[in-house]
Parts: C-alpha cells; sequence; structure tokens
C-alpha cells in the first residue's frame, strides 16, 4: 500500500508555480523534510517553473528564505545543500506551447520519471498537459498531479479532466486532497478494519449519527475575488468533507490497492440521497460572517472585506443534513458543517453511539450519555473515546462520570515525527501510489450531488443567513440538529 523506503527510481519532480502560495508554504517545505528523512532517491531533481526570468542562484536562494520562513525548526545544513543540489529553475511562459521546450534541457525521461505538479489555476492545465507532450515528458510512466479545484460545478470538470486526459491516461493523473493525507484520515481506516471493537459496530445498528466539522479561524486573506467564485459549498464541501465521509461510510475494500478503496469511495457518493428545491430548506443552513471577534481580536464581516462587493450572497458557511441510502446506512444522518471565521481552527469527525437501551445506574445518573468516538485531524491530531466510568471511593452507591480514553498522536509517538500531508501525498505521486489520490468519477459524482444543492439555492434565491465572526455559524445551524434532539460536539 505504502513504504517509507527511499525512492527506488528517480524522479524529475517538475513544480509548475513554483513561486506561488502553495509551492513557498507547503510543497518546498515538504520536500526538505523528504530528503531529511532520506526518502528522495540521490539522483532526483527538482526543477521549478514560473514564467518570471531568474537565475539558477536566485532560484536556490528563493527556496532557501521560503525554508527558512516556513519550517518552524532551524534548517539542517547537510539537508540544505543536499535540496539545494537537485534544484534547477526553468522560465516557462504556460500560456506558449514552444516555451515548454526548455524543459527538455534539464530532464530525462529515459533516466528520471517525470512527475509534473501543477500549484497553478486549472485553466491551465490543458495548456500545461500538451506542453509537457510537445517537450516529451507525457509517456508512461509519466505522472501528473493536479490540485483543487478541478471545475467549478461538473460541466466545467468534465472539460478540465477531458484536457488533461488527451495526453495521459488515468494511472498517471493524481488528483490531489491533501485531507487525504492527514495521518488521523489514514488512521480510519486501520480503526474501522483492524479493530473488531469497531468493525463490529459500524452500521445503524450502533451509531446513531456522524457530525463532521472543518472550521476555520481565518477569513478570505485577500482572496476575495476568488473566493467570491466559490463560496465554501466548493471550497470544501465538494472535496474534502465528501472524501473523509466517504471513507467513514464505506464498505471494507477487497484489497488495499487504489482501486479496490476508491471504488468503495465511488459507491458511498452515489448513495448520497439528492438534495434539490424540495428538501434544500429542510436539508441545509447557509451562512455569511459578519463582523466581529476571533480570538479577541476584531475582524471585519465578509461585505467588509478588501475588495468586497456589497450585494454578495456567496456563503461562508455551509451545514448539511447527509442522508446515505444503503443498508448499512439507513436512518443515520451524516452532519456537515464548514465554514470561515469559526471560534477556533478544528477539524474532526465526531462517532455517536446509540444510547444504552437499558440503565441499571438510574438512581446515580438519571440518564446515560452516549459514547463518542472523536477523530481529530487537526490542530492536535489524535484519538479520543469517551465512556462512561466509576468515581472511585467507598459507599453504597455507584457513582460515574463521563471520562474520555485519549491516544494524542504528539503524545503516544513522541519519538516519532507527524508528516505533514504534503509530504506523504508528494512521496505516494513519486512512488506511483494511487490510493491517496482521487479518481475523475469520484471527483464527476461529487460535483453532481453538490450541483443539486448550488442549483437548488440559486432557485430559491434567498441570502445566506448572518453569522457573527468568531461563533459557531448561525442559528439555524443548530437547529439541524437539535429539531431532531442532538446538538453538535463543540
Amino acid at each position: 500500500m505504502t513504504t517509507t523506503a527511499p525512492l527506488n527510481k528517480a524522479c524529475d519532480l517538475i513544480l509548475f508555480g513554483t513561486k506561488g502560495d502553495l509551492a513557498r508554504r507547503k510543497l518546498l517545505p515538504a520536500l526538505y523534510q523528504l530528503e531529511k528523512s532520506g526518502l528522495l532517491h540521490a539522483d532526483s531533481k527538482v526543477i521549478g517553473v514560473a514564467r518570471d526570468e531568474l537565475s539558477l542562484d536566485g532560484y536556490k536562494e528563493l527556496v532557501e528564505t521560503n525554508l527558512q520562513k516556513f519550517i518552524k525548526e532551524p534548517l539542517d545544513a547537510d539537508v540544505l545543500v543536499r535540496l539545494k543540489a537537485k534544484l534547477e529553475y526553468v522560465q516557462v511562459d504556460l500560456t506558449k506551447e514552444e516555451a515548454y521546450k526548455a524543459l527538455k534541457q534539464v530532464t530525462d525521461p529515459k533516466k528520471r520519471i517525470p512527475v509534473s505538479y501543477f500549484a497553478t489555476a486549472p485553466s491551465l492545465f490543458g495548456n500545461i498537459c500538451k506542453g509537457l507532450s510537445i517537450a516529451g515528458l507525457s509517456a508512461e510512466p509519466a505522472r501528473v498531479v493536479l490540485e483543487k479545484p478541478i471545475g467549478h460545478d461538473l460541466a466545467s470538470s468534465k472539460v478540465i479532466n477531458d484536457e488533461v486526459a488527451k495526453y495521459f491516461n488515468e494511472c498517471q493523473i493524481y488528483r490531489i486532497d491533501h485531507y487525504l493525507g492527514k495521518e488521523t484520515v489514514l488512521n480510519l481506516l486501520a480503526l474501522r478494519f483492524a479493530n473488531s471493537i469497531f468493525a463490529a459496530n459500524w452500521d445503524h445498528n450502533a451509531i446513531d449519527h456522524v457530525q463532521i466539522t472543518v472550521a476555520e479561524e481565518v477569513g478570505v486573506e485577500g482572496r476575495w475575488g476568488y473566493y467570491d467564485d466559490a463560496g465554501q459549498m466548493r471550497d470544501m464541501v465538494q472535496n474534502h468533507l465528501l472524501q473523509v465521509l466517504s471513507l467513514i461510510a464505506m464498505e471494507p475494500p477487497a484489497r488495499l490497492d487504489a482501486d479496490s478503496i476508491r471504488d468503495e469511495k465511488l459507491k458511498v457518493l452515489k448513495a448520497l440521497r439528492p438534495i434539490n428545491v424540495s428538501n434544500v430548506q429542510e436539508k441545509t443552513v447557509r451562512g455569511q460572517y459578519a463582523g466581529g471577534y476571533v480570538a479577541g481580536t476584531p475582524v471585519p464581516g465578509y461585505l467588509d472585506e478588501e475588495d468586497a462587493r456589497p450585494n454578495s450572497k456567496t456563503e461562508t458557511f455551509v451545514a448539511i443534513k447527509v442522508d446515505i441510502d444503503n443498508w448499512r446506512w439507513a436512518g443515520v444522518p451524516f452532519y456537515l458543517r464548514t465554514g470561515k471565521r469559526m471560534p477556533k481552527k478544528m477539524s474532526e469527525l465526531v462517532i455517536c453511539f446509540k444510547p444504552q437501551p437499558h440503565n441499571i445506574f438510574f438512581e446515580t445518573y438519571k440518564q446515560l450519555p452516549a459514547n463518542k468516538l472523536i477523530i481529530r485531524l487537526q490542530p492536535d491530531e489524535g484519538v479520543e473515546i469517551q465512556i462512561m466510568n466509576k468515581i472511585p471511593g467507598l459507599g453504597e452507591s455507584m457513582q460515574l462520570q463521563q471520562t474520555k480514553l485519549d491516544l494524542s498522536f504528539d503524545e503516544t509517538f513522541k519519538s516519532q515525527r507527524i508528516a505533514d500531508a504534503y509530504e506523504r501525498l508528494l512521496l505516494e505521486a513519486m512512488l506511483g501510489n494511487q490510493y491517496l489520490f482521487v479518481r475523475r468519477d469520484e471527483v464527476e459524482q461529487a460535483w453532481k450531488w453538490v450541483d443539486g444543492i448550488l442549483d437548488a439555492w440559486k432557485v430559491t434565491n434567498e441570502p445566506p443567513k448572518p453569522y457573527q465572526a468568531g461563533t459557531w455559524g448561525p442559528v439555524s445551524a443548530i437547529s439541524l440538529l437539535a429539531r431532531e434532539d442532538r446538538n453538535w460536539d463543540e
């Protein structure tokens, strides 16, 4: 399924958009950590591509400056020397086909596998694929890694995927969703399928409901124009939340290979009950943050951000009640919630089990709370189980209290560094392992379901409900659960 051994084949890792925010914050630091761990082949190259004129020494200096800025610990001088020795830089105008021929000067597909990372706008994916073909860098085993978003809806997604498919086969295409590289998301597979206590109780017989929350403290961070065209539904639900949901809900795969896992995830996406005009108001909540306080600091509302349009109806918060129409999950709602300007940055999954049907402790504990399995994705990765326990002491009556078994990855695995998601995903792409990447039919099925909601919102034409920055969203998001006597885990 995966390996921590060094690459057995050298790669030319071509970073399109190497001067962009994603490359500077995530990709270059991830490559440094892979080099530090001895996981990059000694003969591999890292080829930065951008349209700006820049010398190789200038690029190396730029890389070092960014590593110093975005890596918390002091840089290891020897690791830095090794990584800088692998660097190349090529100036390419991505809109001009002939410009890609410059890549031939620094690549050698006979000796090193070309792995091209598209950290660019999706509108350029087709141009880049054609350019790679012109440069002789598209034949197998060459690979391309595509960053989200892949399209704005199902139709535009198909256009982008069709353009890429002209030059690369599906087995060469790695559609990235960085949530799939998180340690705790991967641990879902181990929790579910390596532990009988969960495997035997992972369905409608034992589980009451499931919550998935991805909360962000930040606002639009100067990207108002981009974000206003996307909104929280396209930016977070269509990819991150639906991918996590499919891992929670999927049937056990026959094997731990890429297609076996992705086949089961696709079945979940196909089983999502459609949300349309007839039920969108009952099943969804849209919100937009107003001015308020986050961590004690005043912040502007969405419509007061720089470059904002005062009449925007774009949502910055979404809550959805999702039903999965299959035998395993009949009657078990999945509640999704994601938003900007929330009280804290938090991503977690909460599996809420059904309460005990009979309470023999009623004299001292009138109503036993249900057990919960909480999987924290960030910021403190770990797994927590909430259970009932006897309070130590003497006396005639047995006193209970709710306690938790807490597996914090930082505490439990102190001797091991928890790798960033991009480190894992870059390594798997270079190794040729697709199991953590999203297949085309998954992307399109997710868009099909999301488009139904977006179309229904357009028809109803209701503005998003305001919520104060620093809160957990509109009051109606609470009602989404409260009407069935449930509440969000906060």
